[in-house]
């Protein structure tokens, strides 16, 4: 009598990837347009009270800032599972990003060129304090790109071996392909150590 075989269904594997950057930089818009979940975020209120440690340019609209971190997740395919943490982009909320980058696979760092000043310490941070692969993503606030990306790597004074993308935040479809960027490069980081798979920490 032949025996029922149960079908061949793929390994599913999960993946942490954390969404980084300056204040006011589009993370939680990020986290927003691209998951299937409802996220999770812990915006506050900006008051007159914050004023001082949380200033924006003028005519930024912007009236609520993540406090602790933003939360999604997305689907890749029928074995990828990716689940997205924000983090907070104050300087008195930088020592959270330690435990949010904790088992992360590869980080997406955000940068808004009208304030490229305002990339620096992340950039910095998984330079020089993390080991977690990062890509670093020209946020396209307006919709173009207003500065060449080679351009943008200079004023970063990035490696060559950290890809620099563009994409807007507000489109899923573009958000998408940056993600996607962040796994191929952590893949390519980490194929000496795990063949054809994430290194997962």
């Amino acid at each position: 009598m032949a025996s029922a075989s149960l079908p061949d269904s793929p390994l599913l594997t999960s993946a942490k990837i954390v969404i980084a950057g300056g204040f006011g930089v589009g993370k939680t818009t990020c986290v927003q347009s691209i998951s299937e979940i409802p996220p999770i975020n812990t915006e506050a209120w900006m008051t007159a009270a914050s004023e001082t440690v949380d200033r924006l340019d003028p005519g930024i609209d912007k009236t609520t800032t993540t406090v602790a971190m933003d939360f999604g997740r997305l689907t890749i395919g029928s074995d990828l599972v990716l689940y997205l943490f924000g983090t907070p982009g104050q300087p008195r909320f930088w020592p959270m990003w330690d435990d949010l980058c904790r088992g992360a696979v590869g980080a997406l760092v955000l940068a808004d060129t009208r304030n490229l000043e305002a990339s620096f310490p992340a950039v910095n941070y998984f330079e020089q304090d993390s080991d977690v692969p990062f890509v670093v993503c020209v946020n396209l606030f307006d919709g173009m790109l207003t500065h060449d990306l080679e351009d943008v790597r200079a004023a970063l004074t990035l490696s060559a071996d950290v890809p620099l993308i563009a994409c807007d935040v507000r489109d899923p479809a573009s958000v998408a392909r940056a993600l996607l960027a962040v796994v191929e490069h952590t893949m390519t980081r980490t194929a000496g150590l795990v063949p054809g798979a994430l290194a997962l920490r």
